[in-house]
């Protein structure tokens, strides 16, 4: 796992930018796999990127069959989320899926996850109390919003979860925020930071800095400086990360 420090340090980059670090030394289809496939919900985009170890949990809020367990569920779920290394952001496949009836995530939870380790949650399902969970200061991605709880209780949890058409394993390390999230494989966690940083860095100083003109040239040479700006790019690229990763 990543140090308290270094999951932080991720948090400055968006998730794309976290993505194009990711992409030079994994052995992961970029294209298709470890990253939402399905339109996410930000809805507290203000307080910027989550860093954070999946926590999963599966419900089906149209299911009153269990309801009469309820309370030793959300007991034997809870006891696993604070046995759970942080900082943890919770992962919730909802068996109602494309159908929404109801919320896991309203004030109350969301402020029980928060007082659990937890920094925020992606919910493939609904949410509700909005004002409420921004004043708590915890990050939620979801589908929708929706009025009710319905029978939002814990069914399985610490098990692989399917979201947004990404599989995520608990433990897994996850960044998000308002483009969607990247489920970081575990081989590819102890460099995805110097990664980052580097094609960032590596960004700025070619393809960025050629887009911007800051010089006013006509378009032929903005062109031109484009042109020469990718090909240092995909050149500072290949000599850092040459053979690590099939994709690189």
């Amino acid at each position: 796992m990543l140090s308290h420090e270094d999951l932080l340090m991720l948090t400055q980059w968006n998730t794309p930018a976290v993505y194009n670090g990711w992409e030079q030394i994994t052995r992961h289809d970029p294209a298709r796999e470890c990253f939402n496939l399905e339109e996410t919900t930000c809805f507290t985009p203000h307080m910027g990127a989550m860093a954070g170890y999946a926590a999963t949990v599966v419900i089906q809020p149209s299911d009153a069959s269990r309801a009469s367990e309820g309370s030793v569920l959300w007991n034997e779920y809870r006891r696993y989320l604070a046995a759970t290394p942080g900082p943890k952001i919770v992962v919730v496949q909802d068996l109602d899926k494309p159908n929404t009836y109801g919320a896991f995530f309203g004030e109350v939870n969301s402020n029980a996850h928060k007082s659990l380790g937890c920094v925020g949650a992606i919910a493939d399902g609904g949410v509700r109390d909005l004002d409420e969970m921004r004043r708590s200061g915890f990050v939620i991605i979801a589908r929708r919003l929706c009025v009710g709880h319905a029978h939002a209780i814990p069914l399985r949890w610490g098990c692989e979860v399917e979201a947004f058409g990404c599989a995520i394993r608990p433990g897994q390390l996850i960044h998000a925020d308002q483009h969607g999230f990247l489920a970081v494989p575990p081989e590819d966690e102890a460099r995805l930071l110097e990664a980052a940083a580097f094609m960032d860095e590596n960004e700025r100083r070619t393809l960025i800095a050629a887009a911007k003109n800051p010089y006013g040239k006509p378009p032929e040479g903005v062109a031109e400086d484009l042109a020469q700006a990718a090909e240092a790019f995909s050149h500072h690229a290949a000599e850092r990360y040459k053979g690590k990763g099939e994709w690189g």
